[in-house]
């Protein structure tokens, strides 16, 4: 390791721990800085996060440091979307091609797996501190004990991996003219459960992600290699004349709501007024930011520089691929000019997910289940099989490297160059069938 000031990483998560790994593995003396407990040696609230699904970017980032294939194996491909009516029908909507699938992965496992990785390659953790001053300019950060003791050190680099209400970030807007946009959509979020069979098998079909779409609202339920289910209800805080977490105060409504809305759903939850009323009822904000460094020494990644809602599965997969460039770039620039041109380079791209997550929410709870959707993606899915270069939006975002922002700019223009040729088919037809009628 290099006697040089250490590299501090604030946020002890997926994306600090994995950059945390990139740096020590290639001689740099680095320490990971987190304001909570070691997740490996107390237990989660219950109830506290959103099942992860790992794809392309994901995957890419993880096999740079040889561990692609161990994640591959404590996870669960689900090639489609399971879609469940109001009657308890099923529809099955492929993701991709037949060899296309996204996976379900625990947080916590490839969390604690991250954090061990780097540990043996020399990392030290330093837990229950949190950042409570930093000096950008000099990397002098100072950290805050439970019991108000405090410590202050310098550093070379300070990484601002502590997620959506980021300290780091929150010190560099004293400091700098960091332009900063949080917003919160209407809807929050409660973690449900659906546990094994009695005799020990899933409840419903694994290879795939469950959702129940219901227009202002839907369930979803991601499998777990324990035979569970993760289920997550998304449902608006407030409604005039809908339901809404405000409507359901008591275990009546609660079960009138799930058997008026998600009635296959109710024999599978055993616990699912417990899990209601005992897990938090949580909001969903995005973050906006830029830059995403400041000055030589401080840089944001992950959540802290773009946090976004869940629904593109995108929130992991876009901070390990922010990681994987930073590394890239510190490793082949000066420092200065690494922070320079990670601003440059991703953050187009943490605005554009931010905003195709947004899109995402609305397309998975209400046009996931529309007849016009599903005849759109047999399209794709089958223009895609004919002409290699056509890859659906979904496809570039999930399933490819393709930055995010150059995805969206294709698909703009393929979509248009699909009208097209759907146009100038239609229009041959009536005119051949207006001859052969003549």
């Amino acid at each position: 390791m290099s006697h040089d000031p250490p590299v501090h990483i604030v946020g002890a998560g997926l994306a600090g721990s994995l950059m945390a790994l990139y740096l020590a593995r290639r001689g740099i003396n680095v320490e990971v800085w987190e304001r909570r407990p070691d997740l490996r040696r107390v237990d989660i609230p219950a109830g506290r996060s959103i099942n992860l699904a790992i794809s392309t970017r994901g995957l890419t980032a993880l096999d740079k440091v040889g561990l692609k294939e161990a994640v591959l194996e404590q996870s669960l491909p689900m090639p489609g979307r399971i879609l469940h009516d109001q009657a308890g029908n099923i529809t099955f909507q492929a993701y991709g091609q037949k060899d296309q699938a996204i996976r379900s992965v625990s947080r916590r496992d490839l969390n604690a797996l991250l954090m061990d990785k780097a540990e043996e390659a020399g990392v030290p953790f330093h837990f229950e501190q949190a950042c409570a001053e930093l000096e950008g300019s000099s990397g002098y950060i100072t950290f805050e004990s439970p019991t108000g003791a405090r410590k202050r050190e310098q550093g070379r680099l300070v990484i601002g991996a502590d997620g959506a209400f980021s300290a780091v970030r929150d010190q560099v807007m004293k400091q700098s003219q960091l332009s900063y946009d949080q917003t919160w959509i209407e809807s929050g979020y409660v973690e449900l459960s659906i546990p094994p069979t009695a005799d020990g098998d899933f409840a419903m079909d694994p290879a795939g992600l469950h959702i129940w779409p219901r227009q202002d609202y839907m369930l979803i339920a991601l499998p777990n290699l324990d035979k569970s289910f993760t289920v997550t209800l998304f449902l608006p805080f407030k409604s005039e004349n809908d339901w809404c977490f405000d409507r359901l105060k008591s275990t009546e409504d609660v079960r009138s709501f799930f058997n008026e809305q998600f009635a296959d759903s109710v024999p599978l939850m055993p616990k699912l007024i417990e899990d209601f009323f005992e897990n938090p009822h949580s909001g969903l904000a995005t973050i906006k930011c830029s830059p995403y460094h400041f000055g030589e020494r401080v840089v944001l990644i992950g959540d802290a520089a773009h946090a976004i809602v869940p629904f593109y599965g995108q929130g992991m997969n876009a901070a390990f691929e922010s990681a994987s460039l930073l590394d890239d770039l510190l490793a082949n620039n000066s420092q200065a000019e690494a922070l320079e041109k990670f601003t440059l380079q991703r953050q187009p791209n943490g605005f554009a997910i931010r905003q195709l997550a947004l899109d995402h929410y609305y397309e998975m709870r209400a046009s996931v289940a529309s007849p016009m959707f599903l005849l759109q993606k047999k399209i794709e899915q089958a223009v895609e099989r004919i002409f290699p270069g056509f890859i659906p939006l979904y496809g570039m975002v999930s399933f490819s490297n393709i930055p995010y922002q150059e995805a969206v700019e294709r698909a703009l223009r393929q979509t248009a160059t699909l009208r097209t040729v759907l146009g100038l088919f239609a229009l041959s037809t009536l005119v051949i069938l207006g001859w052969w009628l003549r």
